[in-house]
């Protein structure tokens, strides 16, 4: 059984010290997680939720943010846990967390007291499982979050330009809880509380192990839900480590199967060998309904940082601390991103009553100022949609819901999402509603009055959008729609911002040197954004993140979905032309710029004519730039930064958000 623990209140933090474990009369923990991110006591941040959640079902939790990793001391703050570890390197990758797309140091992380960097490791996730296997070699770690779940099985790493194996050998872990993990972690809790050994829990889904050399593959089944079709084979092998570190074919054939099996009411069980030891991914969990995503986000959260923090602020708690969350998962299946591989495919959403409890407890907050700065999910316009024939859903082995076209099963009506809107922006205390998650224009277009709604109440002048490219080839390749469907949506948002009677303009994100697109499609995106008037601030730079089918793009030169070669920019010099082409209108761009256009046979859009990108002569700034350039001034400097500094995209890779 778990230890007794008194009625969880939101005026109490999880306790992150000894001396706090002992002032609620504790004499140890049952559980301690360890997070790569400070402590904010907010459920948009992952130790903080399943905390809660785990406190609520009568566990006793401590929480170890950012702990010292040179050595196991810190990791021994709270004595031995009574049941595990939970290790985690915090809402985001901490390699995407530490470096930009040119491999470059970053300078900041959003996810710590002060934005201040150096306070995790590299690969995380590694370093405190070691640690805690160190401090106590008799208790299970359980290995999760975003960097866990995405590297699960063997994996390209971009930092290292190799193949790795799945983290759980690298990491020593007992188990890996992929995905959102509140199921998960609570079962695990409670089958160790009654006595059971972490090797029991190896039927759940949701999680990853590997069997040792002498073990044998255990029989589950887990497609005995009512309703749901048996599997006629409940499990399928996917080519070895060392067969896809070997041969880039059987990377690519890996991929493919991996990612058709992400449907947990369809997915197979994976296995992998790992040299002499079978990895093994169970099916993912299913997901929350709505009742299950209300208990969790109903918790008592204090919504704060730590006090240990003191007056330092934690830039992601600064941006997130006035939203809130409607839904999780995304149908989009965008080939770059890594959120079905981590939230799920199947939309997840809270009920109007949870969200606007939120609402009114936020605004009887005295610091609230009134202003709501988000809500909602990945993107903006997928609460409450869902397939509209469960019965297909079932069995439905579909990447994207939403491409090549919308699929005609899936229910697109913004009705509660308008709805929804309406009640937060009327409830007392709140003066206006913002949405920030980003807007998916494919979806909105089916409903003129949700953009009426959005222009006329919820856009504070800008309008974040994800068209991403231009090139029909390169979209078909991400899997985003055509350049058309942005056109349509944009004189549409233009019109109902008139009607409106506001001046307010679109930001839409593009993504450079992402697979399939070469100096030429890069060009024909900077022709578009001339004629549309857009000077992008800031380069969103293709990161191959683990797991991804861009990412198996970029590292096998295959679409391992139809096996088609698929051409891609690797060299640093590459990707700075294509980051120059996008930001053309910049003086230091100037000779980079020109030189790609004369190579490319597209002198045609040198001069002073409306439709070239650059003038014939070069501009005082732009010799300038060179000068300096070659008297080594500014080498070295971070120009160009990824999405994470670029704002919220459509994607949901705000802070917070995607866990």
């Amino acid at each position: 059984m778990a230890s007794p623990c008194s009625t969880p209140t939101a005026d109490r933090f999880l306790p992150t010290t000894a001396a706090e474990m002992h002032a609620r009369g504790w004499d140890a923990v049952d559980v301690v997680f360890v997070s790569g991110d400070a402590y904010i006591d907010h459920p948009s941040f992952a130790a903080a939720l399943l905390g809660r959640v785990l406190e609520a079902e009568g566990f006793r939790v401590a929480i170890l943010p950012q702990p010292p990793w040179q050595n196991a001391d810190a990791f021994r703050e709270f004595g031995r846990p009574r049941l595990c570890f939970a290790v985690s390197a915090g809402n985001m990758d901490s390699m995407i967390n530490h470096y930009t797309a040119n491999k470059k140091r970053r300078n900041d992380d959003a996810y710590s007291p002060g934005g201040r960097i150096e306070l995790r490791p590299d690969r995380a996730t590694n370093v405190y499982a070691q640690r805690c296997r160190e401090a106590f070699k008799d208790v299970p770690v359980l290995a999760g979050g975003v960097e866990a779940s995405l590297r699960r099985v063997a994996h390209f790493d971009y930092w290292s330009e190799t193949v790795k194996p799945s983290i759980l050998v690298t990491s020593k872990a007992d188990l890996v809880g992929f995905g959102m993990g509140e199921r998960v972690i609570v079962e695990i809790c409670k089958r160790l509380a009654a006595g059971r050994s972490i090797a029991d829990c190896r039927d759940l889904r949701g999680v990853a192990y590997l069997l040792g050399a002498k073990e044998t593959l255990p029989a589950h089944t887990w497609h005995d839900t009512p309703g749901m079709p048996p599997a006629d084979d409940q499990t399928i092998e996917l080519p070895s480590f060392e067969a896809i570190t070997a041969d880039k074919v059987a990377f690519a054939t890996a991929t493919r199967l991996l990612h058709h099996e992400t449907n947990p009411k369809n997915g197979r069980r994976l296995l992998q060998r790992h040299g002499d030891r079978l990895l093994v991914v169970n099916p993912p969990a299913l997901a929350l309904d709505e009742r299950g995503m209300d208990r969790i986000y109903d918790l008592p959260y204090t919504r704060k940082p730590h006090p240990r923090y003191g007056n330092e602020a934690i830039p992601a708690h600064t941006m997130i601390k006035d939203s809130v969350t409607t839904m999780r998962g995304c149908f989009g299946g965008c080939t770059f991103c890594s959120i079905t591989m981590h939230q799920g495919r199947a939309i997840q959403s809270r009920s109007q009553d949870s969200i606007l409890k939120e609402v009114r407890q936020m605004a009887a907050d005295p610091e609230f100022k009134g202003h709501i700065s988000d809500v909602g999910g990945p993107t903006a316009n997928m609460y409450q949609m869902r397939c509209s024939r469960p019965e297909i859903e079932a069995r439905c082995r579909r990447l994207s819901c939403v491409h090549p076209t919308v699929c005609k099963l899936l229910g697109v009506d913004h009705g509660p999402t308008k709805e929804l809107l309406k009640k937060v922006r009327e409830t007392p205390g709140v003066k206006t509603v913002r949405v920030a998650s980003g807007i998916r224009m494919d979806l909105a277009r089916f409903d003129d009055e949700y953009l009426e709604e959005m222009a006329r109440h919820h856009v504070g002048g800008q309008l974040k959008v994800a068209p991403e490219h231009t090139s029909a080839k390169v979209l078909d390749l991400m899997k985003k729609p055509a350049t058309n469907t942005f056109d349509e949506f944009a004189d549409k948002f233009a019109a109902a911002s008139q009607r409106a009677g506001k001046e307010q303009y679109l930001i839409p994100y593009f993504i450079a040197s992402h697979p399939g697109s070469g100096v030429h499609e890069m060009i024909e995106l900077a022709v578009f954004l001339k004629a549309r008037g857009y000077k992008p601030r800031q380069v969103q730079d293709f990161i191959p993140a683990p797991m991804d089918i861009a990412t198996c793009m970029y590292w096998t030169g295959l679409d391992p979905m139809t096996m088609q070669p698929v051409e891609t920019v690797k060299k640093l010099k590459d990707r700075e032309v294509q980051r120059a082409l996008m930001q053309f209108f910049k003086p230091e761009n100037y000779f980079v710029v020109r030189k790609a256009l004369l190579e490319a046979g597209r002198k045609d859009l040198i001069g002073d004519g409306p439709q070239c990108l650059i003038p014939s002569n070069p501009p005082k700034a732009a010799l300038a730039a060179r000068r300096d350039e070659a008297r080594g001034f500014g080498k070295g400097d971070p120009t160009y930064v990824h999405a994470k500094d670029a704002g919220v995209k459509s994607r949901g890779d705000r802070p917070g958000r995607s866990r």
